[in-house]
């Protein structure tokens, strides 16, 4: 089977048809609309919070902004890739669920796109969350975006709320790789620890750099059950391929990067 996995797109959308067109399936490694103003507002509220100062709130304004940036880029791409081939994604970290919506919705009293409701009406093209797939054959583990515990201990993180949270996706996370079994491809969001994961982007807060974002629970489980391929986002600047036993790792990198795998 002709497999195209596209790196977190972020909302950049052309790639070469002629190897659209030769995928007979498509897998996306999440964040795939544009998060520019989502992510300024975001570093914006760490660094601030590093430095002691106070914080700035988002106006309702910069709120509409950055969800509108990510749902038409989102809806865009995901239109265009399912064109070709059947196209499986999961989320990442940049798509806001429905509830977090209705929530930002009655704190800044705007009204919000349903990201994820919509692209879900978009035929051949399947958001996935944290569930198993056989896929012409394949054995697919489709595991979202959480906080590891292990973040939280790489990048000293002080939040209280942050650190239960943590916790709670970090047991949940296990609990659902412990139901993958004998997987041909697991697809995640973060590299596992250690492995194609370390910040060096220069746009991110300066106490990241060079510390690891990837995450333990998913390093344990390559460890343990040996996945014939893991395929990975996040830390784009970490591209690349690495194989741990029999398991091949590939960070694909994002906006415009791709990688085309036969399987059999």
């Amino acid at each position: 089977m002709k497999v195209l996995v596209i790196g977190d797109p972020h909302g950049f959308y052309q790639y070469d048809k002629s190897i659209l067109r030769n995928a007979d399936i498509i897998f996306v490694t999440g964040d795939i609309g544009k998060a520019d103003l989502a992510r300024k507002l975001a570093f914006r509220k760490i660094e601030r919070k590093r430095e002691g100062l106070s914080e700035i709130k988002e106006t309702p304004k910069e709120i509409r902004d950055s969800s509108f940036q990510i749902y038409n880029s989102s809806i865009r791409l995901a239109r265009s890739l399912s064109k070709f081939a059947p196209t499986y994604s999961i989320l990442g970290n940049v798509w806001p669920n429905d509830s977090f919506v209705k929530k930002q919705e009655q704190k800044y009293k705007v009204k919000l796109p349903r990201t994820i409701l919509d692209m879900k009406k978009i035929p051949n093209f399947y958001p996935i969350k944290n569930s198993f797939r056989n896929i012409n054959g394949l054995r697919v583990g489709f595991l979202e975006y959480f906080v590891d515990n292990s973040w939280i201990k790489e990048f000293n993180e002080s939040d209280k709320r942050r650190i239960t949270i943590a916790k709670k996706e970090t047991e949940r996370a296990k609990k659902i790789l412990k139901s993958f079994k004998k997987l041909d491809i697991l697809l995640c969001h973060q590299p596992p620890y250690g492995i194609l994961d370390k910040v060096s982007f220069k746009g991110a807060p300066k106490s990241w750099i060079g510390k690891h974002a990837g995450s333990k629970v998913i390093l344990d489980y390559i460890k343990k059950e040996k996945p014939r391929y893991v395929f990975c986002g996040h830390i784009h600047e970490a591209k690349g391929k690495r194989k741990i036993g029999g398991t091949w790792i590939y960070n694909i990198g994002a906006m415009g990067d791709y990688l085309f795998l036969e399987i059999k």
